[in-house]
């Protein structure tokens, strides 16, 4: 069952005690709260790890010679990251992986005329798997603990429950796919 933001944060008041909510717009502390905490812990939490599930990739487009202050001459070009961009995971062009660059506010700058983007993504709520849902939910309690109860031995006790499911949750994720094998790899072939 896809859950919105609102339905995420009612979740993790119930966990704590805290009496749910059904509009960021109440007028109640824990309203409130969510409202304020949110939207940073759901980036916090999709920026923690490089998760599958919100993993993008786009062609960046290049900005105007002149706007990225190294001047084309030294083949330095500024390029727009997507507005969903939460976490680089890898920048490649046409001859390969990009290893130096730089970002800056909501842009990279790299060598070449090119760039793709391989990122984690902002995506809608009702995206998230089950798995990182209940993360989520887990840090949410974490977080609103304190404010709303002040009961700093329940927050120490959701935050390490919280640790516990986002373990879980990357398992989940990293089981979406075949992993990886490493190829080339001189002490594999020294094994004989």
């Amino acid at each position: 069952m896809a859950l919105s933001d609102v339905a995420l944060c009612a979740r993790a008041l119930v966990m704590i005690g805290a009496a749910p909510i059904s509009s960021f717009e109440e007028d109640t502390a824990e309203a409130e709260i969510a409202r304020l905490l949110y939207p940073t812990i759901r980036d916090g939490m999709l920026a923690g790890y490089p998760w599958r599930f919100a993993a993008r990739g786009v062609w960046l487009a290049r900005l105007a010679s002149g706007d990225d202050g190294q001047g084309p001459q030294g083949g330095r070009h500024l390029f727009a990251l997507p507005r969903d961009f939460i976490r680089l995971l890898s920048l490649e062009n046409d001859g390969g992986k990009i290893t130096r660059f730089e970002l800056r506010d909501r842009a990279v700058v790299c060598d070449g005329e090119t760039a793709w983007l391989s990122y984690v993504g902002r995506l809608a709520e009702g995206s998230f798997p089950p798995w990182f849902d209940l993360a989520l939910i887990a840090r949410l309690a974490a977080e609103f603990c304190l404010p709303l109860t002040e009961s700093s031995t329940r927050a120490e006790y959701l935050f390490k429950r919280s640790e516990d499911q986002f373990r879980q949750a990357r398992l989940a994720d990293a089981q979406q796919s075949t992993p990886q094998a490493i190829e080339g790899f001189s002490l594999i072939a020294a094994r004989g």
